[in-house]
This record gives C-alpha cells, structure tokens and sequence, in this order.
C-alpha cells in the first residue's frame, strides 16, 4: 500500500504567461537501424526479481506442507511434494510472466501489482494442480490449497521488499530510464514536473521535443528540437524511452512518431489526457480501427458497501478492545497534566453535508477555541486549513498524544455508530466546508475517515492543493483494496510520527 498508488499522479495545471528555456545546440545524429538492447540494469534486476520470486515460491510451498503436517497430525509423503514442487516451480515463474509481472510499465502501481499477483498466484496453483495430475505424484490437495493462500501473502511481502530496495536504488538514480518527452505543453509539462518529483518511479527526463504551438510554463529541462528529428534525438542521446503528451501532438504525426520510434527499438508511452483518474480504471478496446480507454465506474453500493461496513466495524472494534489500556492510559494523563475534560467534541461535516460530533482526546487548552482566530494569521498551511507547528494551545501530554495519533482513538466510536469508516477522507470543519468549491464538495461523497489518502502521504507536511488532490482521488477511484492499502501505510506513518505536528 505503497504508498506509491498516490504519488504518481500529474499536476498539469501550470501558468500560462512564461516561456520555455531555449532549444540547445542540436546533438550529433547517430544513424543505426538495430533496435536497441535492454540495458545491463534492467536484465540484472528482472532476473534478480525472478530469483526472488523462485525463493518466495519455494517458501510458501514449504511453509504450506508443513502446516498440513500440523494440521493432519500425520508426516506427508515428501516424495510427492518435492517432486511436485521442484516441476512446478518454473511453471509458476512462466505463469507470472505471462501476467506480465516481469513487465516494469505493467507492475508501477502498487495496487495493480497485487492484483496481478493474485491473479497469476491462483492461475499458478491451479496448473500445480493438473500437473500432479499427469505427473501420477498424488499431492495432496490441502497441500496444493495451503501453497495458494500461503504464496499470497509471502510473494506480496517478497514483492514490497523488492520494490523498496529498487525505490532506493532509483532515488540513488540507478535503474533509471533515460526518456524525452514530447510536447511543451502544460500537460507536457505536469509530467516533467510529476517525474522530477518523484524519483523512485525510475525516470530521467532528458528533455522535451517541440511540436509546434505556443510553450505553456517554465520547464527544468531544456528543449532539444523538433518532434521531426526525434528518432535521431532519441538515438543520438541513447534514451531508452519517450513519453508523448497526446494532448501536444495531432493523431497523424503521433501515430507516425510511435511507429518510428517502436522500430528503432524505444519504448513508447502515451499519456491519456486524464488527470487524477487511477490507471486501474482505465481498459484499452479496440473501437473499430481506434484504440481507445474505457473508464470503469466506481461502485460503492451492494455488496462492496457491506463489505466496507463489516470491514469498519470489525476494525473499529478490534482497536478498542485492544487498545483500552493505552485509552485508559491517556485519559488519566490527560486528567493529570491539565484541568478540563478528557474527551474533546467538535461538530464536523459528515457524508452528504451531515454535521456529527467528532470525538476526541483533549490535547489542548480548555479555550482552543477562542484563542483560535488570534492566531489564524500564523497559520502554516495554505487555503482553509489551520496548521501550526509552535500551536501554543497545545498541552504538554497532547503533543505526545498528537504525534503518536493517539488522540484519534476515540473517533473509533464514530465509526462503531457509523458517522465515520476506517478510511475516508478527512472530517472537515463546517467554517473549512464553507470555502470549498464544487469540485471539493465531491469529498461529501463517501463518509470521512480516521485515516486516509490524505494522511498517509505527508498529512500536515503537505499543500491544500494535495490535501484537494489527495481527498478527490479516493473518492472517486475508491476499491477495497485501495483501502486496505491505505490501512497498511497508516502504520508505519503512525510507528514513525511522519507529518504530524
């Protein structure tokens, strides 16, 4: 729950009334007509991946015939099963290639990720299964049912590992992908700015190839000629790939482009137009002799609604029951630290407009709010939002509480009654409600959370605009998955106090 499904997202509104850096010196063209090999890196890391895979694999099948040892009571025949799994071991590792799981462009979201590797642990177990079948090794079926719901979660794991040490290894800038980018528009534009920015998605822009048109902003990176010259561009600089902003180009000349550049052996990407909309979303058809992208609705109604409930409740119920003692704890902190109540009420906007009462753990003055509009203009966020470091009204114990995210323990009882769910966007103040616009207003949607998009990606570190971007984005990309995502990159914000004032 990488947080890596919220990072990558384009920013392409930029201003208007600037202009482009000058176009340098044209660069030496190198004629060749061999398509261009992958690099050393990118072969060394997808067989250090499948090196991994196999180890997981092997693992989960290991781990699984010993649970069925335990759980039958008796030894199982290991001939079977060493067998089995030695043959089926590369079968499982074709299987994932066929998923495309040894393809970067198809495994950059996280989400997109597990669910292939769901996908493709299922379709694996069930090969296992008819292979035991015509190898005559008899396997044990609870063995063949525990290698697939053990593999889930120990590939997933092997997989998160992999992908922090290739984040690391990026943000270091090694494995990256030397690309130029067509255009010089603000779509353009929104992409150099969203890869300069985020390092471990493996990029380095090289420059932008003018299509014609007038620039749209300042760029960091210089323009380096025409889309006429871009397969010498492209050669001449020893780029591994292009990005092409359909939005700066007419169909013709990109279609042209693509084909021009696919010959050469480049890696072609086309951007989509669409902003904020998850790529999960997004299935290409054909449409005659077009290939175009069918945006899947969000569903939050039936079955996904009672399964987010259910989700809500269970998790709401959990953490109380096991967290009393820390509840309790507090409380009595609170209690010794400062006079005044131990809990902390506050009307906020609900789901549709309904207002509710948010609790609390106090970690203020009893006076917060009175004092609140003398230190409005020493706010440290922009837009409605009141983010201040230094807060003076803070107490001593409420710091703690604060940085710990302890003091939202009580909002669990908001999500017991069903004013608030687990995850959602956050529980806005009517006086920030106000100042929204109507695209903002779109959050109302769903109901508020205690954690979110929002707070799993910088929280009080981050602008109103991400705070905007952020809210919007799950509301309308919302899944189950994006929440159980959410849910596991809450924990180590919250272990590691990351954004909290």
């Amino acid at each position: 729950m990488d947080a890596s499904l919220w990072r990558t997202l384009a920013d392409a509104t930029l201003r208007d009334d600037i202009t482009v850096h000058a176009a340098p010196a044209r660069p030496q063209i190198v004629q060749t007509n061999r398509q261009r090999p992958a690099s050393r890196g990118s072969r060394g890391a997808k067989l250090a991946v499948i090196a991994t895979d196999a180890a997981a694999i092997a693992l989960a099948m290991v781990i699984a015939a010993w649970l069925r040892q335990i759980a039958v009571g008796e030894p199982e025949a290991l001939r079977p099963v060493v067998l089995t799994g030695a043959v089926a071991l590369p079968l499982w590792l074709c299987v994932f290639a066929r998923y495309k799981l040894y393809t970067a462009a198809a495994v950059t979201s996280l989400t997109a990720e597990v669910r292939r590797l769901i996908h493709a642990i299922a379709a694996a177990a069930a090969c296992t299964a008819i292979l035991s079948l015509f190898l005559g090794t008899e396997a044990s079926r609870l063995w063949l049912v525990l290698t697939f719901a053990v593999a889930i979660p120990v590939v997933v794991i092997e997989r998160g590992i992999v992908r922090r040490a290739f984040r690391h290894a990026r943000a270091r800038g090694q494995l990256q992908r030397r690309v130029v980018i067509v255009g010089t528009n603000a779509e353009a534009l929104g992409i150099v700015q969203m890869l300069g920015s985020n390092d471990d998605l493996g990029y380095q822009v090289l420059g932008l190839l003018d299509c014609g048109g007038a620039p749209s902003g300042i760029s960091p990176v210089p323009v380096l000629g025409t889309c006429r010259d871009a397969t010498e561009i492209v050669q001449s600089l020893g780029a591994s790939g292009v990005i092409i902003a359909t939005s700066a180009i007419d169909t013709p000349s990109a279609n042209r482009l693509a084909r021009e550049l696919i010959e050469i052996g480049c890696h072609v990407e086309l951007t989509s137009g669409l902003v904020d909309i998850s790529a999960d979303r997004l299935l290409a058809r054909p449409l005659g002799r077009r290939a175009v992208m069918y945006i899947e609705p969000v569903r939050r109604l039936g079955w996904r609604a009672v399964a987010k409930r259910i989700f809500d409740i269970f998790t709401a119920a959990g953490l109380l029951f096991f967290g009393a003692p820390i509840i309790l704890i507090a409380a009595i902190l609170i209690k010794l630290d400062s006079s005044g109540p131990v809990f902390f009420s506050q009307v906020r906007v609900g789901k549709d407009g309904k207002l509710f009462r948010v609790r609390k753990f106090r970690t203020m003055v009893t006076d917060a709010e009175q004092r609140l509009e003398v230190l409005r203009e020493q706010s440290e966020a922009d837009g409605p939002l009141f983010k201040m470091r230094d807060d003076p009204r803070v107490t001593r114990v409420g710091r703690y509480l604060r940085k710990a995210s302890i003091d939202e323990l009580p909002q669990l009882w908001n999500v017991l009654v069903g004013e608030m769910s687990v995850v959602g966007p956050r529980p806005a103040l009517p006086s920030e409600a106000k100042e929204w616009d109507d695209d903002l207003r779109g959050r109302l949607r769903v109901k508020p959370g205690i954690t979110g998009m929002w707070q799993v990606n910088g929280r009080s570190t981050t602008t109103f605009d991400d705070y905007v971007r952020h809210d919007l984005y799950y509301v309308d990309n919302w899944s189950l998955l994006t929440d159980l995502a959410i849910v596991a990159k809450t924990v180590p914000v919250v272990l590691f106090r990351r954004g909290a004032y």
